[in-house]
């Protein structure tokens, strides 16, 4: 599994929101739109998949706030 900020996937964001129960919505493009609730809220959180590439630290920070799950969380694992 990734550390820190570095060395995400796409693959491996899109595991850890199913973990927290977020499902696939719809694709638009290399984009995927995840939804779930967090903390009783409705969250909806885009991912740009591009095959095996790792995410840009400041796109994970992104996602991570779009998921309304702490920080902590996504990089506890």
């Amino acid at each position: 599994m990734p550390r820190g900020l570095f060395n995400w996937t796409a693959e491996d964001a899109i595991r850890f929101l199913k973990e927290y129960k977020f499902f696939h919505t719809y694709t638009k493009g290399s984009h995927m739109f995840y939804f779930g609730h967090y903390n009783g809220r409705p969250r909806q959180v885009c991912i740009p998949f591009h095959g095996k590439r790792v995410l840009k630290p400041r796109t994970l920070k992104g996602i991570i706030q779009q998921s309304g799950i702490y920080q902590k969380e996504w990089l506890k694992n």
